[in-house]
Parts: structure tokens; sequence; C-alpha cells
């Protein structure tokens, strides 16, 4: 739980970068890619990080370029990232006009009151819960996965160290 914007500015950084890495691996082949048939994509998953990302500023009401419609997914890897850094941006230009005590205000989200505070703790744990959904896809697909909170196994071994238990 955030008690300051800079709390929350401070742990997005690192939080959206970190997700920013791993989408920024994806190839277009990738995106179709699933684990079995009819299981999400690589691709769904990575777009709906960024839709529902989309989904909540609007109703912490933070002034969106245009709507995101999760349906439709990009057909690019690239289309994804870019849309993805857009959001980011929406998130850094928007929280610059609450203040620290605007994080205890209420509203209503998914039909439950929550703190802006809570709504924001929400936003990160939502991409860390999907992140390592990616990272699973990720290599089943074939892609080298990199490290997000410490080394991947590709990085291990290029640091010629043994892989940690």
């Amino acid at each position: 739980m955030y008690h300051t914007i800079k709390e929350f500015n401070d742990h997005w950084k690192g939080e959206s970068e970190a997700t920013l890495k791993l989408l920024s691996v994806l190839t277009d082949k990738s995106l179709n890619y699933e684990s079995y048939k009819g299981g999400r994509t690589l691709g769904f998953i990575a777009w709906h990080i960024v839709a529902s990302m989309n989904s909540l500023l609007s109703q912490l009401g933070f002034k969106l370029d245009r709507k995101i419609d999760g349906s439709q997914a990009p057909k690019t890897a690239k289309e994804l990232v870019d849309a993805y850094k857009k959001s980011v941006l929406l998130v850094n230009k928007n929280i610059s006009a609450w203040t620290d005590e605007s994080l205890t205000q209420k509203v209503i989200l998914y039909g439950r009151e929550w703190t802006r505070a809570m709504a924001l703790s929400s936003l990160i744990m939502h991409q860390v819960h999907h992140r390592g959904q990616l990272t699973i896809l990720m290599r089943q697909a074939g892609l080298k996965v990199p490290g997000v909170y410490g080394p991947s196994k590709e990085e291990w071994a290029l640091m010629k160290m043994p892989a940690q238990p």
C-alpha cells in the first residue's frame, strides 16, 4: 500500500520497466503461441496487461488519449510494446496531478470500494501476476526470458555461474 505518490512512482518505475523488458522480447510469431489447444495465447496475456491497465486508469479518472478495446489485440509485437509504453506515460502524467492525501480517497472499482492507493497496488500486482504467466509461455515458445528480479537461467549461464537452487 502506498502512503505517498513518491512511494508509488519509485515502485512503478521498476515494475513498469520489468514488464516492458518482457514485452520487448516478444516476436510477432510468439504472440500466437498457446501452451494447449484453446488456451490463452502469449499475445492475449500480454495484451490483457495493456488493456486492463487502461480500463483501471479510466475508472480512476485518468485522461486517456483513447479507450483500448481489450478484444482487439495488436497484430504485431511492436504495436503491443508501443501501446504499453503509451499507457505507462499516461500513468506517469496523470499520477502527477494526485497528492499524497488523495491516495486515501475512495473509489468504486469492480463493484467494490477501494482507496486510490489500493487501486495503484492492484495495478502493479496485476502486472506481476501476468508477467509470471508470460515468462512460462515465453520459455515454452522458445524465447529467451530476461531476468526481472534477478538473472534468468540464460543470464546465469552467461555469467558462468551455477544456477541458483
